[in-house]
């Protein structure tokens, strides 16, 4: 398949990415156990916005030289589109991850380290589910109409169940992690593992924190799912599918603390969310048809989001007036 990625470009993205990491888990809180806070969490996620735009003019001025203008405007494009639906469905993670540490009774000191391993997990997942869909789409070109189907039906069932709330206690892979480990019935800080000494015996316990790790996990394989195929309908070109894709990823953790504190705020987003999966799988559907620009694909999903933000915020204000009102009177 076409790129326009070369072997310097691959280095250089990858060079960039395991420095982002580094400073991710060794400057973000320093490794240790650490309460990110909403001025912290909020001027990580502003730098790595930044340095994703920053990839974003680099790669622009890099095609525009070699290239041409037009390719130039083109990929970056597709860049930015790209990163904004991932950055956008990300947020349903950390929906996700908020009734995850909810459930497993998980302080805000600890989480961090949970995260760590989280975005470290998806980079590697989701590089290799991107290779695997690049290679399928290359050998067969029908699967692109599976892909939109599939975002189709998930952007409807999203609606649909917009206000569900999942029954953890009753969740089948937690059920059978607790009947298959032993798992401790608190925490232990900041480790997964503890030893206990039965009768003269060390056995090896997971802790709570273990679990949360695990179903982190799972639950960035389930997105993965919608969200890589979403990318595929805005290009194919691996180079773009992968950085757009990760350098979404990597601003995840700083995101998730900006967030965990007014998560509420945005009770009408998983509306908007549901809104860009049906855009881009008829879009995906309709590839061979109508060519939509990705110029108007990034419009779109811009307006769908901030739309849902917006309205998100004023139904809360109007809530709020409500409540105000009735408590005087």
């Amino acid at each position: 398949m076409e790129t326009i990625g070369t072997w310097w470009m691959w280095a250089g993205f990858f060079g960039i990415v395991l420095a982002m990491l580094a400073v991710d888990l060794f400057v973000v809180g320093g490794g240790r156990q650490h309460r990110v806070g909403f001025r912290e969490a909020g001027t990580w996620s502003a730098v790595w916005v930044a340095v994703s735009l920053a990839f974003a003019a680099g790669l622009w001025g890099y095609l525009d030289g070699s290239l041409g203008r037009e390719v130039a405007n083109q990929k970056t494009l597709e860049f930015l589109t790209g990163y904004l639906i991932e950055k956008s469905l990300a947020v349903d993670n950390v929906f996700v991850w908020l009734m995850l540490f909810g459930f497993f009774a998980v302080p805000l000191e600890l989480q961090k380290r949970v995260l760590a391993f989280g975005v470290i997990g998806a980079i590697v997942l989701r590089t290799v589910m991107i290779f695997a869909g690049v290679w399928l789409i290359a050998q067969f070109h029908w699967i692109l109409y599976v892909f939109g189907a599939f975002l189709l039906v998930t952007g409807v069932k999203m609606w649909w169940f917009a206000e569900a709330q999942p029954d953890l206690a009753n969740n089948p892979l937690i059920r059978w992690l607790r009947g298959h480990m032993r798992i401790t019935d608190h925490l232990e800080g900041e480790r997964f593992f503890v030893m206990r000494d039965e009768g003269g015996r060390l056995v090896r316990y997971a802790t709570p924190l273990f679990l949360a790790l695990l179903l982190v996990e799972v639950s960035d394989v389930i997105f993965a799912v919608d969200s890589i195929p979403a990318i595929f309908a805005i290009t194919t070109d691996p180079f773009i599918v992968l950085t757009s894709n990760v350098f979404a990823i990597l601003g995840l953790r700083a995101m998730y603390f900006l967030l965990a504190g007014m998560a509420d705020r945005f009770s009408l987003l998983k509306y908007g969310l549901a809104l860009v999966l049906v855009f881009i799988g008829t879009k995906m559907l309709l590839i061979d048809v109508i060519k939509i620009p990705a110029a108007v694909s990034l419009a779109v999903v811009a307006a769908i989001i901030g739309g849902a933000i917006v309205l998100s915020l004023r139904r809360g204000a109007a809530a709020a007036e409500t409540t105000t009102e009735g408590r005087g009177a």
